[in-house]
C-alpha cells in the first residue's frame, strides 16, 4: 500500500475511532444500514471442494512443519517475520473458560519471549453471552486460560473505528475493536479447525470475525436486521467475515503475517470451550505464509488428503456449512492465491504436496499431552 493510501485509511480509520469511541453511540453507519453496500446475492459453490489441478492463477509461499510444539512454531515464524515491525498485534483465539483446544500457551509464551517481546496479544469481546461478552468477564477468561505472561489488548473495550472494505458486495466498510488502529503490523496466530457457523475456522475467520467488534461488526456479520441473532449463514456469511478480513489486512497492507495451527481440530470453534465437540481429526502441523488464502487453502488441502476415517468429520463440518466458499471469495476479492508452493521445513525446505504432508497420517485423533 503506498504512504499516501495509507494515510487515507488511517484518516478516515480514526475519525470514524473519535466519534464512535463517545459513550452512547452506536455508530452512523449502524443506523443506516451497517455500511452495507446495495443488495446482492451471495455466491454458490461453498459445498464444493476444488481440486488443485482444477485451479488458476500464480502460486504463492507457504511454508510447513509437522513440528507441533514451541520450536515448530518458531521453526514457521522465523520464515514470515520479516514484514513485522513497529507495533506489532498478534491475534489469536484465547478461548472460553477452561477450553481444551486452543493453542498451547507455553508456545505463544516462548514465540513471545523469544521473538516479539514488545508485541501485544489482540482480541475483541464476544456476540454471544458468555466468558468474553463483557470487557469485565473477558479480563476474568483471560486469567482463567492463563493468558498472564503478556499484554492482551481488548481491542473494542474503549469503542469502535470504522474501516473501509475495499470491492465489498456487502460492506463500504466495517466497525472493529477501536484499538486495532493503534498497531503498525499484524500476526493472526490461528488454531486452524472447524466451526460451526463457517464450516472451518483459520485466519480468515479469525481476523474477520476477531477483529469485527463485538456489538456492531459481528451483528452485521452474523445478523439480518430483525431476524434471529444468527440469521445469516453458508455463502452469504462467508462472504461477510471474509469482508470483514478484507477491511483489516488491506489497513495494514503488506505487513500481516499468517500462521495456523493445524492441531486439536474439532469441528467445533473454541468459542464453544469445553463443550466442543470431541477431536477426531488427527493433528497434521503449522503453516505460515505471507498470503493469507493459500495458508487457509493449504489447510483444507492437507484435511482434504488425509485418509477418508480421519478427515470425515472435519470435511463434512466445511461441506455442509458451505465453508469453501471463504476460499473462492477470498480470490474473488483479490486477496490471495489458492495456489501454492508447499515448503516442507522439516525437511531440507524441499517442495511437497498436501498429500506428502500427511503421509503416515491415519485414524482417528490422539491427545498430545500438550
Amino acid at each position: 500500500m503506498s504512504e499516501m493510501t495509507r494515510r487515507n485509511f488511517i484518516k478516515l480509520a480514526g475519525a470514524a475511532a473519535a466519534v464512535t469511541a463517545l459513550p452512547g453511540y452506536a455508530g452512523a453507519a449502524e443506523k443506516s444500514g451497517g455500511g452495507r453496500a446495495a443488495a446482492k446475492k451471495p455466491g454458490t459453490g461453498g459445498d464444493k471442494y476444488l481440486p488443485y489441478d482444477k485451479r488458476t492463477g500464480p502460486e504463492a509461499f507457504v511454508y510447513f512443519t509437522r513440528d507441533l510444539s514451541a520450536a515448530g512454531l518458531l521453526k514457521v515464524f522465523d520464515r514470515v517475520k520479516g514484514v513485522l515491525a513497529g507495533k506489532i498485534a498478534v491475534k489469536l483465539h484465547t478461548g472460553e473458560p477452561e477450553g481444551p483446544n486452543i493453542i498451547p500457551r507455553p508456545w505463544v509464551k516462548e514465540l513471545l519471549a523469544q521473538r516479539l517481546p514488545d508485541a501485544t496479544i489482540v482480541e475483541t469481546n464476544t456476540y454471544y453471552d458468555y466468558g468474553r461478552y463483557t470487557t469485565e468477564n473477558h479480563r476474568k477468561t483471560l486469567e482463567t486460560n492463563g493468558w498472564t505472561f503478556a499484554p492482551v489488548d481488548i481491542l473494542d473495550a474503549e469503542g469502535t473505528a470504522l474501516l473501509p472494505v475495499p470491492h465489498g458486495k456487502w460492506f463500504t466498510e466495517m466497525s472493529v475493536g477501536k484499538n486495532l488502529l493503534n498497531y503498525d503490523s499484524f500476526l493472526a496466530l490461528t488454531h486452524f479447525k472447524g466451526h460451526t457457523m463457517g464450516g472451518f475456522g483459520g485466519s480468515d475467520k479469525n481476523i474477520g470475525i476477531g477483529c469485527a467488534d463485538g456489538r456492531i461488526g459481528k451483528k452485521w456479520i452474523h445478523t439480518y436486521e430483525g431476524k434471529d441473532q444468527w440469521s445469516i449463514s453458508k455463502e452469504e456469511f462467508m462472504e461477510r467475515m471474509t469482508e470483514s478480513t478484507q477491511a483489516t489486512i488491506s489497513y495494514f497492507a503488506h505487513k500481516t503475517a499468517f500462521i495456523n495451527v493445524m492441531r486439536n481440530m474439532s469441528v467445533d470453534c473454541d468459542c464453544a470451550g469445553t463443550g466442543a465437540a470431541p477431536v477426531v481429526t488427527p493433528d497434521v502441523g503449522i503453516v505460515a505464509s505471507f498470503d493469507i488464502l493459500a495458508a487457509d487453502q493449504a489447510c483444507v488441502d492437507m484435511v482434504y488428503a488425509l485418509p477418508e476415517e480421519s478427515r470425515h468429520d472435519l470435511v463434512e463440518r466445511m461441506e455442509t456449512r458451505h465453508g469453501l466458499r471463504q476460499l473462492s471469495y477470498m480470490k474473488e476479492m483479490g486477496m490471495g492465491n489458492d495456489r501454492y508452493h508447499l515448503i516442507d521445513l522439516d525437511n531440507g525446505d524441499a517442495e511437497i504436496t498436501a498429500k506428502e504432508a500427511v503421509k503416515g497420517i491415519s485414524g482417528k485423533w490422539v491427545y498430545d499431552g500438550q
